[in-house]
């Protein structure tokens, strides 16, 4: 499947806008889980799944299928609500998130919900899935590209760093990370709990090619994935710099957001300010 062939830029606009009102809903129904990084991602994701990925949601096991693994599982609302845009389960399930018996588990589960490759909860252990599926991919001559959509913060991990090593070393063309770069985690802002930078330059030393994109500009995230397709000799990473609570103007770049709910009040404003968004490249 290539959801790619049927969708303007100024469309996928519009489906990124309504994954973020659905992660609102959803986060006031459910009265606990994340915020910010999910909002903050939901361009990328939308991005991924209708203008890159290859899969087919009536085959969620295709064997040919490209694979997304979600490292960073708190932001698991973004995932979620992306699939039932892309046509997984019907958009009525969101509002079952993390709710007893619900298949939208506070951390994504693989047994429970078609389209969804990895259980997460640790972070710092997608990445190594990741490396193991796009090995495992270039073994069996597999056309499937492997993507690890990943936090900033678990690059405090040391294990985030020793699958980095052991993908530049294999020179794991097919795989390819996105970093969610909105410089927050649940202490504070990373740069002051635990610095990571010179981000690119590490990913480089291990023998990374790395692209620089605004996370909220669909465009550059697809000419990123795609000028990551044609690379041979190595992996990439995208660094995808947002804003966490992205849309949402009292959410943006606080990290009290990083992981509570909004209450009635703040859906309420969060989702008037969410219908009132045109877009970065629709303010005409």
């Amino acid at each position: 499947m290539l959801p790619q062939k049927t969708h303007t830029i100024r469309e996928l606009e519009t489906i990124a806008n309504e994954i973020r009102k659905d992660i609102i809903s959803m986060l006031l129904e459910a009265g606990s889980g994340h915020t910010a990084g999910p909002l903050g991602m939901a361009d990328v994701f939308t991005a991924l799944y209708f203008s890159v990925l290859n899969y087919d949601p009536k085959k969620p096991d295709w064997p040919e299928r490209d694979r997304l693994v979600l490292s960073n599982g708190h932001i698991c609302p973004v995932l979620y609500a992306t699939l039932a845009h892309a046509g997984y389960f019907d958009r009525s399930e969101l509002t079952t998130l993390r709710k007893i018996n619900s298949r939208l588990q506070g951390h994504s589960s693989s047994v429970d919900l078609p389209g969804v490759e990895v259980s997460s909860g640790p972070l710092g252990q997608g990445i190594s899935q990741a490396v193991g599926m796009a090995l495992a991919a270039r073994l069996d001559q597999s056309r499937s590209e492997i993507y690890c959509a990943m936090s900033d913060a678990e690059h405090n991990e040391g294990q985030t760093w020793e699958a980095i090593m052991f993908a530049g070393k294999e020179r794991l063309y097919n795989l390819t990370t996105l970093i969610d770069r909105n410089n927050i985690q649940i202490e504070g802002f990373t740069e002051e709990v635990m610095p990571i930078e010179p981000l690119k330059q590490k990913y480089e030393a291990f023998n990374w090619m790395v692209l620089d994109v605004d996370g909220h500009n669909i465009e550059e995230v697809i000419d990123a994935c795609h000028r990551a397709k044609a690379i041979y000799e190595r992996p990439t990473a995208i660094i995808c710099h947002t804003i966490p609570g992205f849309g949402v103007s009292f959410m943006e770049n606080d990290p009290a957001w990083h992981g509570k709910p909004p209450n009635q009040e703040q859906a309420a404003e969060a989702l008037k300010q969410l219908n009132a968004f045109k877009g970065r490249g629709l303010n005409e």
